[in-house]
């Protein structure tokens, strides 16, 4: 790996160290007793994640800069039990997620034992190997906190729909007059259908090239260097387009739910879940086959050695 990988450290530059630095400040960890080692291993970690291995430290500065930082570290210092993040952390969000809860139920009572059961698994009281485990830990930064939190207690909502189903015939509950607060179309839970809307016009427009990359990356969970080398370019390439169109996707997004009546805050937290991490109403527009098959008939008909 060139000096300018992901995972070199040492020869990290003076102007990617001072941006790190700078966001570490910014961050308040030391105040959420994340120590300034522990962020840049954080920061490592999401670098790993989404950036091919051969990112160059602009990448790196990029990637950085556009992440969450407070949110980021108050969630890993929660996540490493300690106590004062969680205090900031139950002052900013226990209310939130009591009203989010309630949203996804539909009913108070069942929305704060939904709220009450996340808690657990957000603090991390259970150990694996010996290691605290923390639902937080897997918060990367990348969109906002309380959209996150929103994706993982409507998941869990869900996961106790199916095994309450699993459980019970719905035949059995339909006689004993249970009211189903979830149908089958689950995975619309807490998502305003003006969103779903939006998103579905703003990729209907998109160009078969970047319906292609988006579907790879996002439904068919392909790697950018898979997806790299089915265009015939480099994985930085690629890992620059998820970028740019995942920014701009959302731009467009919030100007379509404009559009449909929503002020510019109501839109921002409609979007709450960040455009890069969309699991809204998109399989059906993205994975359409003129996508695909545009570009296997491009490579088809390229010259022989073209895209090598």
């Amino acid at each position: 790996m060139g000096k300018d990988g992901v995972q070199s450290v040492v020869g990290l530059s003076a102007g990617l160290e001072s941006v790190m630095s700078d966001i570490y400040q910014k961050s308040r960890g030391e105040e959420f007793g994340l120590s300034r080692g522990e962020f840049d291993g954080v920061l490592g970690e999401i670098a790993r994640k989404y950036l091919p291995a051969d990112a160059v430290q602009r990448d790196l500065r990029d990637l950085y800069i556009s992440l969450r930082a407070e949110e980021l570290a108050l969630a890993r210092a929660c996540a490493a039990g300690q106590e004062r993040a969680w205090e900031v952390f139950l002052t900013r969000y226990r209310e939130k997620l009591y009203d989010i809860a309630g949203y996804i139920t539909k009913e108070s009572s069942a929305g704060r034992e939904l709220a009450d059961s996340i808690y657990a698994e957000l603090y991390g009281t259970t150990t694996r190997d010996g290691q605290r485990t923390s639902k937080l830990a897997s918060y990367t930064g990348r969109g906002s906190l309380e959209g996150w939190l929103r994706t993982v207690m409507a998941q869990e909502h869900i996961n106790r729909y199916r095994k309450q189903r699993r459980l019970v015939s719905l035949d059995e509950e339909t006689e004993e007059g249970v009211q189903f607060a979830v149908a089958e179309s689950e995975a619309a839970i807490a998502v305003d259908p003006r969103v779903e809307a939006a998103t579905d016009e703003v990729l209907a427009a998109l160009p078969p090239e970047d319906r292609f990359v988006l579907a790879s990356y996002f439904l068919d969970e392909r790697t950018l260097a898979e997806i790299a080398r089915t265009l015939g370019v480099h994985e930085s390439t690629i890992s620059r387009k998820v970028d740019k169109l995942a920014k701009s996707l959302r731009k467009q997004i919030l100007a379509a739910l404009g559009r449909r009546g929503m002020s510019r805050r109501q839109a921002h937290e409609a979007l709450e879940v960040d455009v890069r991490d969309l699991r809204v109403n998109i399989r059906s527009r993205l994975a359409q086959e003129s996508g695909g098959a545009a570009f296997s008939k491009k490579k088809a008909e390229a010259p022989a050695g073209e895209g090598s």
